[in-house]
């Protein structure tokens, strides 16, 4: 069981996953959302809802990635709403079993080299 912890000194990599990936959101009382993720990072992330949860709820969130699925208990925080109706809601991770953590990290690796990658093939090339 990982415990994802914010490191004091610096924000962990957030990156966006091309297209959009669908998440399930379960609250405690068996109602279930569904959203987009927005963001993702090993310690949390932003989904994109139809309607914010409040501060505070603790819900289990999953979301399928080229490296399987994850699927973590995570702490809702403040909503951001948007022109589109739409809420943009961050969330931290509290607890992830080992597989997910190991598929969230390898998913957001992958996603921080292709856009370094990307950059690279951006760059203007120095002729030696």
């Amino acid at each position: 069981m990982a415990f994802p912890q914010a490191h004091p000194e610096r924000r962990a990599r957030r990156v966006q996953l091309p297209p959009l990936v669908s998440a399930s959101v379960h609250r405690d009382n068996g109602q279930r959302t569904r959203g987009k993720l927005h963001t993702v990072s090993t310690t949390g992330g932003v989904l994109q809802l139809a309607s914010a949860l409040a501060r505070g709820d603790f819900v289990e969130i999953a979301f399928q990635t080229q490296a399987g699925m994850v699927q973590g208990l995570a702490e809702m925080l403040n909503p951001r709403k948007q022109p589109q109706d739409e809420v943009l809601q961050a969330f931290r991770f509290i607890a992830l079993g080992d597989d997910d953590n190991r598929a969230l990290r390898m998913t957001v690796a992958a996603a921080t080299d292709r856009s370094s990658l990307k950059l690279d093939l951006l760059s203007p090339r120095k002729h030696l």
